[in-house]
């Protein structure tokens, strides 16, 4: 058998073709629909206060059966750190400071794993926030409607984990609290 192989590079090209397509077949490029959600929920010694961005990029290489989402071979998301807006003109610009945004344009998520079956799963991946990289985990809600991939979660951090200084106002009178809650809910399409 191996002699077939050995001296028919056409066999073995074909082969290789077959085992790639049959491979390949169930993964699709994915890209995000329009209006995901990105939040970052924070207290300080004043009230509370809350971060929104509706606009982001993200793309991923989805393994998909039957109409059913399997996995994620990758994913990739990225938001200009200065579309997150709180209605409030002054903590905007203190969150930008502390965020470094002239320097520190992009916040970014790459994953590295995603676990888990049907709508609960688990993603671990690298953060990065003000320039600094850390791996996270956090629980994912996934749900499918009409081919496209809904995921949704939350998990709690530290400004100080990114080497983010919580801002203060008002003198230093005003002081931000170090944990926050980063949320998300974004849409995956496949590419057409």
């Amino acid at each position: 058998m191996m002699n077939i192989f050995k001296h028919n590079p056409l066999i073995v090209l074909i082969a290789l073709l077959l085992l790639g397509s049959v491979n390949g077949f169930s993964q699709t490029k994915y890209v995000m629909a329009a209006s995901p959600e990105f939040k970052v929920d924070g207290g300080s010694t004043l009230h509370d206060w809350h971060m929104v961005s509706t606009t982001a990029k993200g793309e991923g290489l989805f393994v998909v059966e039957g109409g059913q989402f399997k996995t994620a071979k990758s994913l990739s998301i990225s938001l200009q750190a200065e579309t997150l807006k709180s209605g409030t003109k002054g903590l905007d610009t203190n969150a930008y400071k502390a965020l470094n945004t002239e320097k520190n344009k992009e916040i970014r998520f790459v994953l590295k794993e995603l676990t888990g079956a049907g709508a609960s799963m688990v993603a671990k991946g690298d953060l990065t926030i003000a320039g600094v990289t850390k791996p996270v985990s956090f629980p994912v809600k996934m749900t499918a409607s009409a081919g496209k991939f809904t995921f949704e979660g939350s998990f709690a951090t530290k400004l100080t984990t990114f080497n983010v200084t919580p801002p203060t106002a008002l003198m230093g009178t005003v002081k931000t609290e170090d944990d926050i809650k980063l949320s998300f809910k974004s849409t995956f399409q496949p590419t057409i």
